[in-house]
């Protein structure tokens, strides 16, 4: 499983469903995985549909739940992937992918949770 969050770009509903699924069996726990759309709306019926968690203010923190409230969609969701562990570069670029129209599933392990370094990014893509 490792120490770092893990991050797929999915194209559509089955296949985040399905994403979800094998994180699941690989031992990601099921409030440690993660969906991701470009609309909350849109995050919040994938959500539903997979099982998976939506990023929240536990995973956030209260500060940066505050700030997001001032905060355009894009940054918001930058916010809300670095609040998981994933570096600025790779959120940009992931932002992009949101923009696209595509669906992020992100899974962090359940015990010490590691932020990235850049070198040490591992992307997945379905």
């Amino acid at each position: 499983m490792g120490t770092y969050t893990r991050v797929s770009v999915t194209t559509n509903l089955q296949e985040a469903q399905d994403k979800v699924q094998q994180l699941y069996r690989e031992g990601f726990s099921r409030e440690h995985i993660y969906v991701l759309t470009h609309s909350a709306e849109g995050t919040d019926f994938v959500a539903n549909y997979t099982g998976a968690e939506q990023i929240s203010l536990e995973e956030e923190g209260m500060l940066t739940a505050i700030a997001n409230l001032f905060r355009s969609r894009g940054d918001e969701l930058r916010a809300k992937m670095k609040a998981l562990g994933v570096p600025d570069m790779e959120a940009s670029r992931l932002e992009g992918e949101l923009d696209r129209g595509k669906i992020l599933v992100l899974a962090k392990p359940s015990h010490e949770f590691t932020a990235y370094d850049e070198a040490d990014f591992q992307r997945t893509i379905l």
